[in-house]
């Protein structure tokens, strides 16, 4: 199921960014590690009928590790503001379904609302809240509000993310980025309209200003592989070098970037050293 149909207001160039590059999105994004799956699906154990909440799906990744997992949900309600990334995270999850209900759910994370409680369950709310590599795109104050509002009593919200190929540290990440640079200027561009700003406030800062102040850090370590061409499948997915920022010029960057990633490449390959963070808030013992 999948609700309301037609355009979100306030957002078009978000919904822009991601209406071309949800089937690149599917093929090219890393997944969650397992031991950060393991932990979100130890935060259900013992909830009578578990229910999951993913704020910026994308292509349903979450729930899609999740099921994959063994984690016996009840039901996962999927936020996206992309039809197309809807699409994708219907067409990923409803083979892995089983007994589990899915609502795919069109809208800003901020204003999402419950379409109703599940049958037979009158306190049927999330107990596990998700952003996964989305928080940033989000007014968290606001989003985390809204967590408050609907989520069970002892619910869990997980923030997570492990950076990018632009931030990540090593020779041809530097001098991809450089590449990238020389095209579309110094400055790393978040979009066609404007550039990338860090964020006023940490993740950190603003869960101990919310109610889901009680907050634990897990890291986890992942060595990634990547050939060139999924490099640049990747890159067409991001803010910083999606295809609409070269223009006419794309080809021409692409031809480029997989000449230096081959350059760069050992017996075929790139190796990324990352960490995945999850911070794991809750509500003190004894609120709501």
């Amino acid at each position: 199921m999948t609700y309301p149909d037609g355009p979100l207001p306030g957002f078009p160039e978000q919904q822009a960014l991601f209406e071309g590059a949800a089937l690149t999105y599917a093929r090219h994004r890393p997944g969650l590690p397992d031991a950060a799956v393991r932990l979100l699906a130890d935060t259900l154990r013992g909830r009578p009928s578990p229910v999951l909440l993913d704020l910026g799906t994308g292509t349903g990744q979450v729930p899609f590790a999740l099921l994959s997992a063994g984690a016996d949900l009840t039901h996962i309600e999927a936020v996206d503001i992309s039809p197309q990334m809807l699409h994708q995270a219907g067409q990923a999850l409803t083979p892995v379904l089983g007994d589990c209900t899915l609502s795919l759910v069109h809208a800003a994370a901020a204003a999402y609302e419950p379409l109703a409680t599940l049958p037979g369950e009158p306190d049927s709310g999330p107990d596990l809240i998700t952003f996964c590599r989305s928080y940033h795109w989000m007014n968290g104050e606001t989003v985390l509000e809204m967590a408050d509002r609907v989520a069970t009593s002892g619910a869990a919200v997980a923030i997570m993310g492990d950076g990018s190929l632009w931030t990540h540290d090593a020779d041809w990440t530097r001098a991809l980025r450089e590449l990238i640079q020389r095209y579309l200027g110094a400055e790393r561009r978040a979009g066609a309209r404007r550039s990338y700003a860090e964020p006023r406030r940490s993740y950190e800062e603003d869960l101990a200003d919310s109610a889901f102040d009680n907050v634990a850090e897990h890291l986890f370590p992942v060595t990634r592989t990547w050939a060139p061409q999924g490099v640049l499948g990747y890159l067409r997915t991001t803010s910083f070098a999606a295809p609409e920022l070269f223009a006419e010029r794309h080809q021409a960057f692409e031809d480029e970037a997989l000449a230096l990633l081959h350059a760069y490449a050992v017996d075929g390959s790139l190796a990324e050293e990352a960490t995945f963070r999850v911070l794991l808030a809750r509500r003190p013992e004894g609120a709501r």
